[in-house]
């Protein structure tokens, strides 16, 4: 019984090792951290620095949420909340925005419309939350709320910093 005992604890330490490593991998890789990624827009040189000058005005806080910037961290996105509210700037053109469904009202999943002072097209997404893009602005400056947050908040938070960063105009 003694020698079992000694082969137990032998056979026990060979697969500690292994074992510490895959519960260390899988913590590593487990969905405990909830920051949000999105993917960093490619803007012409002034859609750029118009942005950027957006960074510099947005607000610390969007329907309540505190702000907390996706990976990878960029001057043209930002976020906040979790699940996370996600603004991209410098983004292209929707293609919704020229569909002339979309302007006579034939589009069901996609609607213009406007925000203190801010032009916006409303797209329903899959997983049930919007993606609204500005319009009539130097700039694309997109948003996406997930389903649940009430987006009507998001946007008249949002606007004050879109007048200021992004003049009127037509985007390149």
């Amino acid at each position: 019984m003694n020698s079992f005992r000694h082969r137990h604890r032998r056979v026990f330490r060979v697969f500690r090792l292994p074992v510490l490593a895959l519960l260390i991998t899988a913590a590593g890789c487990s969905s405990a951290d909830d920051s949000a990624s999105a993917a960093v827009p490619e803007p012409d040189a002034k859609a750029t620095e118009l942005c950027r000058n957006l960074d510099k005005v947005l607000p610390a806080k969007v329907d309540g949420e505190r702000r907390r910037d996706p990976d990878p961290a960029s001057a043209l996105t930002a976020g906040w909340g979790s699940p996370a509210i996600i603004l991209r700037c410098g983004v292209p053109q929707p293609p919704k925005m020229v569909d002339p469904k979309v302007a006579e009202g034939r589009d069901a999943d996609a609607v213009a419309g406007g925000v203190n002072g801010v032009d916006w097209l409303m797209e329903k997404q899959g997983d049930g939350g919007y993606r609204f893009t500005t319009a009539n602005r130097a700039a694309y400056v997109e948003v996406s709320v997930p389903e649940g947050v009430d987006s009507s908040g998001v946007l008249i938070d949002l606007a004050s910093a879109v007048k200021k960063a992004i003049p009127e105009g037509i985007a390149s």
